[in-house]
Order: C-alpha cells, then structure tokens, then sequence
C-alpha cells in the first residue's frame, strides 16, 4: 500500500490550502483514513479522520470549524481542505491508512500506512 500526499506549501496566516493524499495497491473505498501532523519539536498528532463512506468525520478541537477532511473513492483519493490557518499549524502533514477495515474509528496506533509528508509552513 502506497500513500503519496502533495498540496503543501508556504501560506499566510488566514489562508487556505488543500492537501491531497492519493492511495494506491489496494481497495480505497472500504478504509478509514487519516491526516495527521507533526508541528517543529512537537509529536505527531491526529488531525483528522474520515470514514470510508465518507459520511463520519473526525477532528481534533484544535482544528473543528477550520479543517475538511474528505474524500473521493472512485479516484482513491483524501483530501484535507485547510481554511483560517494559523502559525501554529506549520507542520508536516501525513495522511494515513489502518491495516483492517473498521467500522469504528481508529486510534492513531491502527494507522499501519503513511504517506511521505506534505510540508505547510503558516507565516504570521
């Protein structure tokens, strides 16, 4: 399973971007996925999280209201549409997938595969 994620990039405070996330060597459509982030000296920390319909999403407070997280199955594709960004959102951003197809959310633990990393750097 590969995950390859882009849309990063340098950004001011207040801006939006969106990231991408495209999964490729397996069946997308029956799968959780996630964003997650790991800010300068900071752990990585769960963003976001969408079920595989789509219809159940995740946030962390940090991000509720500003964040979007969705996807489209028929292109195995996640996205994270990012609004009102703030400084302290400069990290970089992962998306993810859990080895087994669940009904129930994943803890972070169940994530097996990552993505490569997107950098997004919020100027003040």
């Amino acid at each position: 399973v590969q995950l390859q994620a882009s849309g990063g990039g340098l950004v001011q405070a207040g801006g939006s971007l969106r990231l991408s996330c495209v999964v490729s060597g397996r069946s997308f459509s029956m799968y959780f996925m996630g964003w997650f982030r790991q800010g300068p000296g900071k752990e990585r920390e769960f963003v976001a999280a969408l079920s595989s319909t789509g219809r159940r999403t995740y946030y962390v407070d940090s991000v509720k209201g500003r964040f979007t997280i969705s996807r489209d199955n028929a292109k195995n594709m996640v996205f994270l549409e990012m609004s009102s960004l703030k400084p302290e959102d400069t990290a970089v951003y992962y998306c993810a997938a859990p080895r087994i197809a669940t009904i129930s959310p994943p803890t972070p633990g169940d994530y097996d595969y990552w993505g490569q990393g997107t950098l997004v750097t919020v100027s003040s």
